[in-house]
């Protein structure tokens, strides 16, 4: 779930939109970019990196210049190392930096980043060579406030340029080896993968819900928190029978509306998901006309189910399904979209609200602060654990306490599939 925040400098991450901003980079310095990318250090042969899986979005620390741990989420569909904390700027004693204006971005204004040179970016038994990035001046994602916890950055394309990784989500461990040390899955399925622009991109087949099969190039995605998203469905075959309206995120673009439904099944190789959970943003007018033509993303929400071993350099993909494979995908049942603030991230705040939602029918509205959650104390609680408990069971009540217009409310929310 990607969440909007109103009136608030922060704005949330969107794994849609961040795909305008990169390209940006990499147009205007994509000779800086072109030669990024990490290696095991002499003496190794492989490496272990444990992460943190928190609301889908993986994890990892790294330090950059001498300094740190910074987090980090490790996305695919990032071509450029961004950072996106800009007090970093001061902190990393970065000497030579450009300044670039972003244009025609979020109706007609311009936004600020720097440029880097080289940076030292540290993580253990890796060595990291030519890795620059870019700073927005101003924080345009919010993922500290998505995570409920501080993020610096995100780092992509060169993390995986040169190395085999092999993703357990079961251990949250990363291993990290050159391809040709690497043990393949005996029974896994390889996935083809090509590499454009510094993006991977899939092949897929997706039987939609009035039983219409098409082929489709995703963007192979891990920091996208949906199971799938596709472009222009809409457009070419029409409104689904059932579907919610939704804010599918925040970007520089703008909000990221369009719908939520499920398709019928999807298949990746010889594996096969059913009754998926599928996003349908509105045409993106703002997408960069020399993008590599695709059909949509595969999110961290169908590749969690697998043990991965993404191998850029063979431009493969491995999947090897996990115990969660036939698990029924679940959207939120509350109606209610939310996000941590303060020092120590400490409040739930209310940021959307479904119309018609069992949220909308209690009155619950955007500002609110939620206190208590079925007799737990909210900020003792992560996000993904407040996640997990809106989109568990139907018909399910949870006691909530909420401050609500400086006064604190008892209510009992109903949990309802909507779709």
């Amino acid at each position: 779930m990607l969440i909007r925040l109103p009136h608030n400098p922060k704005m949330p991450y969107s794994s849609l939109s961040r795909f305008a901003l990169v390209m940006v980079f990499l147009c205007c310095f994509n000779s800086l970019a072109s030669a990024q990318y990490f290696d095991l250090q002499p003496d190794r042969r492989h490496v272990n990196i444990h992460f943190r899986m928190i609301r889908d979005l993986i994890i990892i620390q790294l330090d950059i210049n001498g300094k740190g741990p910074y987090n980090f989420v490790l996305d695919t569909g990032v071509g450029l190392m961004l950072i996106t904390d800009p007090k970093l700027v001061d902190s990393l004693n970065i000497a030579n930096k450009r300044t670039i204006k972003i244009s025609g971005l979020g109706h007609g204004e311009d936004y600020e980043a720097y440029v880097t040179s080289v940076l030292k970016v540290e993580i253990p038994g890796l060595d990291s060579y030519d890795v620059a990035a870019a700073i927005l001046k101003t924080d345009h994602f919010g993922l500290s406030n998505f995570t409920g916890m501080p993020i610096h950055g995100m780092l992509g394309y060169e993390f995986f340029a040169n190395l085999a990784v092999r993703i357990s989500f079961r251990d949250s461990v990363i291993t990290v080896s050159r391809p040709k040390n690497t043990k393949f899955f005996g029974k896994g399925n390889k996935i083809p993968l090509t590499i454009e622009n510094r993006k991977a991109y899939l092949p897929a087949k997706v039987t939609l819900a009035n039983g219409v099969k098409i082929n489709d190039k995703l963007i192979f995605d891990l920091g996208a928190g949906h199971p799938l998203s596709l472009e222009n469905v809409i457009k070419k075959y029409g409104m689904p029978d059932k579907f919610i309206y939704a804010n599918l995120g925040q970007g520089l673009t703008g909000p990221v509306d369009g719908f939520i439904t499920r398709v019928s099944e999807v298949d990746i190789g010889k594996f096969k998901l059913k009754d998926v959970i599928t996003s349908l943003p509105f045409e993106d007018k703002n997408r960069d006309p020399t993008e590599p033509a695709r059909d949509g993303n595969l999110g961290i929400g169908i590749l969690k189910r697998f043990v991965l071993i993404v191998d850029y350099p063979d431009s493969a993909l491995y999947l090897k399904p996990d115990q969660h494979l036939d698990e029924p995908f679940e959207h939120d049942m509350s109606g209610m979209e939310y996000y941590k603030t303060g020092e120590d991230f400490d409040h739930l705040i209310v940021s959307r609200v479904e119309p018609g939602s069992p949220a909308d029918e209690l009155g619950i509205e955007p500002g609110d602060d939620i206190v208590w959650i079925n007799f737990k104390q909210a900020s003792k609680m992560t996000l993904e654990e407040i996640d997990n408990l809106f989109k568990s069971t139907p018909d399910r009540n949870l006691f909530l306490v909420i401050y609500h217009e400086k006064k604190t409310d008892h209510l009992v929310l109903t949990l309802k599939r909507r779709i």
